[in-house]
């Protein structure tokens, strides 16, 4: 049985089994720690018995007004450990702090248009594409390039019961990756 547990600075040095992920956007120590210490009821962490990282989820609130939201910055679930629930377990916690904690309007994130099985698993968590992000994925360094496109994904909460966060059509909206927060 695993642990669903507030996300530690400790962690840092036990999660590269799940950052090596070709699907996980990885950041420098300090960010990691800048969510620690601002946000750290928005971080949890899933650990095995045996003391080995399954996965974390760190977030943010931001916004202003009736912009004001919970953001997924980064959800992974190491290779081995997918297909548990372990990613809804942890979506749920930080639903829940940014509905009752921060009283934020939605949830929102960024996938990857080209990570169809995240995108499925969050339209079954009640998520819906609110707008495609023009080339949100930048170059990936000299010679590399990537500038793939993203959905801003956004599931609304309690505070927003007529559901104006999210959008039917969101597929249909293109922005620039500039106009996107």
């Amino acid at each position: 049985m695993s642990t669903l547990r507030a996300f530690r600075a400790t962690d840092l040095f036990k999660f590269n089994n799940i950052n090596l992920d070709i699907w996980t956007e990885t950041y420098g120590i300090g960010f990691y720690l800048n969510y620690l210490s601002r946000w750290p009821d928005l971080c949890s962490a899933q650990e095995a018995p045996n003391g080995r990282l399954m996965g974390y989820v760190i977030g943010k609130a931001e916004g202003q007004g009736a912009e004001w939201h919970g953001h997924v910055t980064a959800l992974t679930v190491a290779p081995e450990y997918r297909r548990l629930s372990l990613a809804r377990r942890m979506m749920h916690i930080l639903e829940l702090v940014s509905d009752e904690a921060y009283r934020g309007f939605f949830v929102d994130l960024y996938v990857r248009c080209s990570n169809r099985v995240a995108i499925g698993m969050y339209e079954g968590m009640g998520y819906s594409v609110y707008r495609r992000v023009r080339e949100y994925y930048g170059s990936i360094g000299p010679g590399g390039k990537d500038d793939e496109d993203a959905f801003d994904m956004r599931k609304p909460l309690s505070r927003d019961p007529n559901k104006r966060s999210v959008r039917s059509n969101g597929r249909d909206i293109l922005i620039s990756r500039d106009e996107a927060p």
